[in-house]
């Protein structure tokens, strides 16, 4: 195979092979999605089925309405294509099924306790089986089964296929083309990569290193260097030499002053990786005097071991001109800092092996960490109302023209997750507001009264769904202030909707407002779980979440008390907090009711 045929040829077959696996994969993932949504769809549609057959079929079973029972349970099976939907007791009576062959002619007057139900998930064979039990008063318990098939449509699965493979086709088709039509560039370049190795070996002899013309320009220029360069060592042996001594033009005392300004640490090892030089920074990252590192291993201040391979593989010449090692240590006070080194190697005339730059990449990785942690909090709480809709939805499609209460009560949830999922995004686009500094009040008449009544009926269902007592102490009579009112109604959101997250069932929550002067106090108190003294100020900053273990659970972003502090003090205002663990918390929201003339001209 001719020079640089042998790189076009594998760089060919690995991006064919790239593409065909990553169609593959694709195919494979494309498939396992649709049965995983299937599935899903499945049983959440035979749960809410099951949950509303239970309430309908606990009214009968108390007044013993056996026919209309029976005819509920058939009914629902035919109309939801149900593989089975029973209603049966502890000992195995069975007080309607859907098919009527199955029920026993026989019920006993006392009903046993029934055996603890299964979890709904589906079983190898594709059915789901979902049990809810329905407790009759003055007779006992009965359980209601439910079994669904899930279906999978063979059509889904040729279409997705095909559709992978005429893709993967045309990429192909693609990758050929542009493979034919880069072939000769790429040999080219092939070819000189190919001489290059040859004159690291140390083999090379005069006119080996020359490529075919027939490569196109690159080859001609790169014969043109070849020959240039021969002549160079044939007439003038000192050339390189009086290149080199005429470009010092800095001082050897600059060039430290220059390297010891710098924020950033500098090392120069030897070939036995002992430092030679050393700036500045680099003794403030590795904590100690540059006396101390200068002329010992760097080892021994960089003991980590991966470094130190990457370093001798570098310097013996094994790997390859420039390598770059990332690693954390651990402080005496438990913090964390993340070291990356970048090491080159070197020209031996030089006098020096290799340098090494050390950066403090500490505060990056935390904002990377901070920046994917709020992506993956965020991207769950869009989908939690989105699934709900979604849910809710397929329920009103289904029965809300039969159900009077169900459309109702689908319509409630409906447009309450849709207030949800706005105040989430609202969340968002302001914290990219105040990423760009471009957080902005519209200074307007804000009508307390309103916003505290619009307040109270936003999260009424959230506390009743808790069981959870929501007290708003209001004076007799509000004022109306001046601000932005949906910054403010979103800061009153985050203090409220925060406090119902984390205080427990039975607990309770109450928001007093106090007015005194010029200045709007809102004190929003709870009896949950309470903050520790040492993160009661972190809290507010961005991306935040309490250690607490028991928040694990909870969803949240750490956005909204950044979010709500710094709409405060954009009015003039600011938000504190006293809290005790396991006792409750009270952040208190102060706002001007009336801007300052400082403010007012400012604006």
């Amino acid at each position: 195979m001719a020079r640089g045929e042998r790189v076009v040829v594998a760089a060919g077959l690995a991006t064919a092979s790239i593409v065909l696996g990553v169609l593959v994969a694709c195919g494979w993932w494309s498939l396992d999605t649709l049965r995983t949504s299937m599935q899903q769809s499945r049983a959440a549609q035979a749960g809410i089925v099951a949950q509303l057959l239970s309430r309908s079929a606990e009214t009968g079973l108390s007044d013993t309405e056996w026919t209309s029972l029976r005819r509920l349970v058939a009914e629902s099976a035919q109309a939801y294509r149900l593989r089975s939907c029973r209603i049966v007791l502890g000992d195995g009576t069975v007080l309607a099924d859907a098919d009527p062959k199955k029920i026993s002619r026989s019920v006993p007057e006392n009903w046993p306790p029934i055996a603890a139900p299964g979890d709904g998930s589906p079983s190898e064979d594709g059915v789901i089986t979902i049990y809810v039990p329905i407790l009759v008063n003055g007779r006992g318990q009965a359980l209601l089964e439910v079994s669904s098939n899930v279906e999978y449509p063979a059509w889904a699965d040729w279409e997705a296929q095909a559709g992978l493979g005429a893709i993967g086709a045309a990429a192909l088709g693609g990758l050929l083309l542009v493979y034919r039509t880069m072939r000769r560039r790429w040999r080219a370049l092939g070819a000189v990569g190919d001489a290059l190795r040859w004159e690291a070996s140390g083999k090379a002899t005069r006119g080996s290193l020359w490529v075919h013309e027939a490569f196109g320009p690159d080859a001609v220029a790169w014969n043109a260097l070849i020959a240039e360069r021969d002549q160079l060592r044939e007439a003038h042996p000192s050339a390189v030499a009086a290149a080199t001594g005429a470009g010092a033009g800095v001082s050897e005392g600059g060039v430290t002053t220059a390297l010891d300004a710098l924020w950033i640490g500098v090392l120069v090892l030897d070939s036995d990786t002992a430092v030679r030089y050393v700036n500045g920074a680099a003794g403030v990252l590795l904590k100690a005097t540059r006396e101390d590192i200068a002329g010992q291993p760097v080892s021994k201040f960089l003991p980590e071991p991966e470094f130190n391979s990457t370093i001798t593989e570098l310097i013996g010449g094994k790997g390859g001109v420039r390598a770059s090692v990332e690693f954390a240590r651990a402080g005496a006070q438990g913090d964390r800092t993340v070291l990356r080194t970048t090491a080159r190697r070197l020209r031996r005339e030089d006098g020096a092996a290799a340098v090494v730059v050390i950066e403090d990449i500490t505060q990056q990785r935390v904002a990377d960490e901070s920046r994917n942690a709020f992506v993956a909090q965020a991207t769950h709480e869009l989908r939690t109302p989105l699934t709900s809709m979604r849910l809710y939805v397929e329920t009103l499609l289904d029965e809300g023209e039969r159900d009077e209460q169900v459309r109702a009560k689908c319509l409630n949830v409906i447009a309450s997750e849709t207030r949800r999922l706005e105040r989430i995004v609202g969340d968002m686009l302001s914290v990219a507001e105040i990423e760009a500094g471009a957080l902005k009040l519209r200074s307007a008449e804000v009508r307390l009264d309103a916003l505290f009544e619009e307040l109270h009926a936003d999260f009424r269902a959230q506390a009743e769904d808790k069981d959870i007592t929501l007290a708003f102490e209001l004076p007799p009579k509000l004022p109306v202030m001046q601000g932005d009112r949906d910054k403010v109604l979103l800061a009153l959101h985050n203090l409220v909707g925060n406090a119902l997250k984390y205080t427990p069932a039975g607990g309770r929550v109450t928001v007093t407002v106090v007015v005194e002067g010029n200045t709007l106090a809102v004190a929003v108190a709870d009896n949950g779980i309470g903050i520790k003294p040492e993160e009661q100020e972190l809290v507010f900053e961005r991306f935040y979440r309490a250690k607490d273990r028991r928040i694990a659970g909870i969803t949240g972003s750490g956005i909204g008390l950044a979010l709500a502090r710094q709409v405060a003090r954009l009015h003039g205002g600011d938000i504190t907090v006293h809290s005790q663990l396991d006792k409750g918390s009270t952040f208190t929201l102060t706002l001007p009711i009336a801007p300052s003339e400082t403010r007012r001209l400012a604006a």
